[in-house]
């Protein structure tokens, strides 16, 4: 070895024996050491969570604007105004803790107001008000530290200073890598005095420090800064005086103005014309330049870097939104107003859409789109601005304006801290996307990437998503520079995504080859084909069972709460009216429910209905047997209705509520089961079982109508004869037999029934299942290519050169694989094994 050091392998030794856990701590604290900016992050993310107040506003906004878009890593500057801007939080917090001040006085009536102005900017009173805030100081103290131990917390001052001594032609004279056209003046350093500006530009120095430190150098860079050294000597320096001010002149080297855009200059002049005025307005105008002119040159540099590591984190940021698409979906109402109950699947059953549920889809919906016509335009300025205006506009609608419509503090609000929490990684990938730049080809889907089993069932997932493929498709066609027509571009879509898929079985054969003249294994055939019967029989009997379960294992008691009956005789007015509420409607114990089952022992319709049938689901009505309303009726409808009651040979009905129709005789239903539907039904069953009483069949209990009169009054009296409940008084029994109801989650489903979920589900999943068993004939010369790489290599081929400009060979490789796909012969030549 050309290096041995005996203490080291002592070392290494020792740290490998230690226990699994020792070595699991360690490698934690490695990981919380490497990756502490990220924990930085986090807690100042998390304070602002849970606060959620201007004061810890601030920093969030300052990491997706400042931090994460720093290159290589945040400066100095960031971390001490961090620090700086915590320490001098925790003070402002602790002062406002005082009780004399007016707002400390009525903390439990003001503390869940959430436009209560002490709640909106932080200093309101209230227990452990800083100790997040102290989480987070601790944190950036300890990146600190990481950074003082390895060098880079003055990295940025020795650059500067070393920098500064190295000759300023040097660096006027460095044009960056997607820098092309010109320079831009960076900053502008005012003295004291306002009869003197020296105007620096040391952006170049920026692109040396980034190009030494850099690890992807390029050797045209290395060739141009060469031949710009070599013309230095030969050049002089031609200096001019512009007299400015009377007293002070600025000089500029005007060799240097060629590599300075049209807008610094004009920013330059203007600077000069100020500084002739020598007022107080131009005092002003230099100071916002001082703080504008940093902010625009930051910015600058971000979308013109020198050098960019190219990555793709699309992907990434697509699951992100994802994420945030499903948390609206199950958690819309966090996001309304009187909507803390309420559920989405109830809502859409009964045709109502939630304006909160619709307006946050269609915002996360609009966002994913602009998102990927950004990726796909490649336009990292675009990007830039897209960032700006989410993290303004999502921290102003979630802590402005989300707690006035929703009327609680957004620390209160758990689905919606989660869909920010989920928002601000998005916003992190965001960032290092613009800092790395987009990548300068995208070739084909994600989930192509691979040839294998889950990239295959990704793959035919994503294409089963209602119009996700076709809305990509068309997204894709519209933001990609192309000859092809639309349907020319769907057409090579389909065509990589079939060749893909066989490119993913071919490659599985490969991998698990089947020799000739063997029969399949049973473990493949008892797999895969096991599976698929079990699959299918599900899907056929899935109505019957789901209708069976549904009710019977989750369905919910719905026992009635009001029992009403009114009799009329005739079609005269009502002789009756009596109803049963809260205890007049009781339940059975069990002993009378056991001999409620025996007395039906015989009866087997009776008993095949009362197995549907709980204790639970079961409740008497003891209605009284007076009428609740007086009788009212007019004196030539009295003398008609006797007379018709004393004609035997006529028929005399009776109108019971429910609209049965019946003879006084055997004329009460005894039992009355109440559906889901508001259709109650006698039973027919029980009706027809034995007698309690007198052990003879019926099918109704008979009841005795009497008419009672006082003094101007009268009012009808009904009695039942064969009561389960024997008591003195005139009354009528009933027995309520109640169908269990479905969960309300589950109630748009089964509102369908079984012929509906037949229809719907059975029969579409059929056609489905029928395409792919039928039909195979006609795709044998597509289907059953043994070699799809030439294929697959002319579909990656138009991509790139797509991607590339060269539109007219686009056009070329496309006519080339339509020709292919209308020759048989030539793709049995394109499919063969490789020999």
């Amino acid at each position: 070895r050309m290096f041995h050091d005996d203490e080291l392998e002592e070392s290494e030794k020792f740290y490998v024996g230690q226990p699994r856990v020792l070595l699991l701590i360690y490698a934690l604290y490695n990981t919380l050491v490497a990756r502490s900016e990220m924990v930085c992050y986090f807690v100042i993310i998390l304070n602002h969570m849970i606060s959620a107040s201007m004061i810890t506003l601030v920093l969030p906004i300052l990491i997706f604007l400042w931090a994460m878009l720093s290159v290589p890593r945040p400066s100095k500057r960031f971390w001490m105004t961090a620090i700086v801007y915590t320490e001098v939080a925790i003070v402002i917090k602790y002062f406002f803790q005082f009780g004399f001040f007016p707002w400390n006085k009525h903390v439990d009536y003001t503390k869940d107001k959430p436009y209560h102005p002490p709640n909106i900017i932080g200093i309101e009173k209230k227990e452990g008000y800083v100790h997040y805030d102290l989480v987070q100081l601790l944190a950036l103290f300890f990146h600190r530290s990481i950074l003082k131990c390895h060098g880079l917390w003055d990295e940025d001052e020795k650059g500067d200073s070393s920098s500064n001594k190295e000759d300023t032609d040097d660096e006027l004279s460095l044009t960056g890598g997607r820098r092309d056209s010109s320079a831009s003046l960076k900053s502008v350093n005012l003295a004291a005095s306002v009869e003197s500006i020296h105007v620096h530009f040391p952006e170049q120095q920026a692109a040396i420090r980034r190009k030494s430190s850099s690890s992807i150098s390029q050797l045209s860079h290395r060739s141009s800064f060469s031949s710009h050294r070599s013309k230095r000597g030969k050049s002089i320096r031609i200096k001019d005086w512009c007299l400015c001010s009377p007293v002070k002149a600025v000089r500029v080297d005007l060799r240097s103005f060629k590599n300075i855009n049209h807008t610094t200059l004009s920013l330059y002049f203007l600077q000069c014309k100020l500084c002739a005025i020598k007022s107080h307005c131009g005092l002003c105008c230099f100071r916002t330049l001082q703080v504008y002119m940093p902010i625009r040159q930051f910015f600058y540099n971000l979308i013109h870097p020198d050098y960019s590591a190219v990555t793709d984190v699309y992907v990434l940021m697509f699951l992100a939104d994802t994420v945030d698409f499903i948390i609206i979906v199950f958690g819309f109402w966090a996001f309304g107003k009187h909507s803390a109950a309420a559920d989405i699947t109830s809502s859409l059953s009964e045709d109502q859409v939630p304006e909160a549920f619709l307006v946050m889809v269609l915002i996360q919906f609009g966002t994913m789109v602009v998102d990927r016509a950004l990726y796909l335009k490649k336009t990292v300025m675009g990007k830039v601005i897209f960032q700006v205006i989410l993290v303004f506009g999502i921290h102003f609608w979630m802590f402005f304006i989300l707690p006035g419509v929703t009327e609680r503090k957004f620390s209160q609000n758990t689905v919606a801290q989660l869909w920010y929490f989920v928002k601000c990684v998005y916003f992190g990938l965001s960032a290092y996307q613009i800092r790395c730049g987009y990548p300068t080809r995208v070739l084909g889907n994600f989930l192509t990437k691979s040839y294998n089993y889950v990239n295959l069932f990704l793959f035919q997932g994503f294409r089963l998503v209602p119009f996700l493929t076709e809305l990509r498709a068309v997204m894709d066609w519209v933001w990609t520079d192309t000859t092809l027509s639309l349907s020319s571009w769907i057409c090579v879509e389909d065509i990589y995504a079939h060749i893909f898929i066989l490119k993913c079985w071919r490659e599985s054969e490969k991998r698990y080859p089947q020799p000739r003249g063997q029969k399949k294994k049973k473990v493949v055939k008892y797999g895969m084909g096991g599976m698929i019967i079990v699959l299918l029989i599900c899907i056929v009997w899935f109505p019957l069972l789901f209708m069976s379960l549904i009710k019977s294992v989750a369905g919910i008691t719905n026992k009635p709460l009001d029992v009403s009956i009114t009799i009329t005789l005739g079609g005269y007015q009502p002789i009756f009216t009596m109803s049963a509420q809260q205890n007049q409607l009781k339940s059975l114990d069990p002993n009378e429910f056991n001999e409620f089952l025996r007395s039906y022992r015989g009866n087997t319709a009776a008993l095949q209905f009362l197995e549907g049938y709980a204790r639970e689901d079961i409740t008497r009505a003891d209605l009284e047997g007076n009428s609740n309303s007086l009788w009212t009726i007019s004196p030539p409808s009295r003398k008609k209705m006797i007379q018709g009651l004393q004609d035997f040979e006529a028929d005399f009905t009776l109108v019971i509520s429910w609209t049965i129709q019946r003879t006084l005789e055997e004329v009460y239903p005894y039992y009355i089961k109440a559906p889901s539907d508001s259709l109650a039904k006698p039973i027919k069953q029980l009706l027809k079982g034995m007698s309690p009483d007198h052990g003879k069949q019926c099918m109704w209990e008979n009841i005795t109508v009497s008419l009672v009169k006082n003094a101007s009054e009268e009012w009808w009296v009904l009695n039942q004869l064969g009561k389960r409940q024997k008591t003195p008084q005139e009354s009528l029994e009933l027995f309520i037999f109640s169908d269990k109801v479905s969960p309300p989650s589950l109630g748009f489903l089964a509102g369908y029934g079984i012929m509906g979920l037949y229809a719907s589900v059975v029969l579409v999943i059929g056609k489905f299942v029928r395409e792919f068993f039928s039909g195979i004939s006609h795709s044998i010369m597509f289907e059953e290519l043994p070699n799809v790489d030439r294929i697959l290599k002319l579909c990656t081929d138009i991509f790139l050169v797509r991607e590339t400009g060269e539109l007219e060979l686009e056009e070329d490789l496309y006519a080339k694989l339509i020709f292919l796909y209308r020759s048989p012969e030539t793709m049995i030549k394109w499919t063969r094994e490789k020999t």
